[in-house]
Formats: structure tokens, sequence, C-alpha cells
């Protein structure tokens, strides 16, 4: 008999993979069973109404991208930020190709917008914290949100033409422009 933490694991693993694969109009409760080996009831027994499952998927995604980015390693050294975000696209490209769909199905579904909002929100903190740890000093919206924005066209990059040579570039790079920011007496 399955745990049921990880069965409902399982199912949202096999949702992720549904709409990476079709986008989110492919997401049915049968695709899920499909793609999970399961019966169709066992998805709307654990979800309800595909809302939910939509909900919880992206729930789901964010936490194990957040688990698998390093984007918040904690040394507070520019050497190490993000140092796992190639492998983080290599080893889970439909971890990432959902959270895309869904950002772009949230255009054209705004009731799906707070809640893409709110789990962005936890992107966006890391990415604070861990410059603020690097930098020295608390760091505003407009820099961790421009280091946010360059990491995610990075992964989006990597996740369409394949090119982590070019990411692992782009990303030293961007260390060496943090390290010398981290190095400024007064964040000038």
């Amino acid at each position: 008999m399955r745990n049921y933490g990880a069965g409902r694991d399982a199912l949202l693993d096999a949702a992720v993979r549904v709409v990476a694969r079709g986008g989110l109009r492919r997401l049915t409760y049968r695709a899920v069973a499909e793609e999970a080996g399961v019966t169709h009831g066992l998805v709307v027994h654990h979800f309800g109404s595909r809302d939910a499952l939509i909900e919880e998927a992206l729930a789901h995604a964010v936490r194990s991208s957040m688990n698998s980015s390093a984007l918040e390693p904690g040394t507070g050294s520019a050497a190490d930020f993000s140092a796992g975000l190639a492998d983080m696209v290599e080893s889970g490209p439909d971890l990432q190709a959902f959270q895309y769909e869904l950002m772009l199905e949230a255009r054209r579904r705004p009731e799906l917008m707070p809640h893409l909002r709110g789990l962005y929100e936890e992107y966006f903190d890391a990415a604070r914290r861990e410059l603020s740890q690097m930098l020295g000093r608390p760091v505003d919206r407009g820099l961790y949100r421009l280091v946010f924005a360059a990491l995610e066209g990075l992964v989006l990059h990597q996740l369409v033409f394949g090119e982590r040579e070019v990411t692992e570039e782009a990303l030293a790079r961007l260390r060496t422009l943090l390290q010398q920011l981290a190095e400024e007496p007064d964040g000038a």
C-alpha cells in the first residue's frame, strides 16, 4: 500500500509532466492517472477539483525547484550563488517547463495569478535573503528582482536551447558582478 504523502507527490509529479509536455489544456484527471499509472478516481479523491490539482501542482513544483536550485546556499559567497542552476534544469526539465506553462496560462486565467504570485514570492524572498547575506547589507527590490530575472532567463534559455555552457558562462559573469558589488564599501 502506498504512503499517502508519497502517493500524492507521485500524482503531483505526474500532473507536472502532463502540463510540461502538453500544456495546461491537457491536464485532466485521466491524463494524470494514466501518467501515474493509477485510476482516475484516485486523482479525484486526492484533489477534488482540477483547480485544486493545478494549485497544488504549482506549489509542489516551486518547492521542488527551490530544493534543487541552490538559489539560497546560505554561504554568503558569490562563488556559490546558484551553483546548482544548470544541474536543476538538466535533472528536472519538466518541472521548469510546467512553471513557464503556468505563468503563461495565468495571463489567460487571472484566477491563477494570486497563487502564482504568492509562490513566486518564495523565489524573490530567497534571492533577497541570499543577496543581502552576500553583500552584507539589505538589497532593494530592484536588485533582487533583476538578479532573479537573469536566473529565470538562463533557466528558460537552457530549457529551450539546451546550452548548459551558456548558462554556466553567464552564471560565472553574474557571480563576478555580484562579488564586485559586495566589495564596494557602501553599495554605491
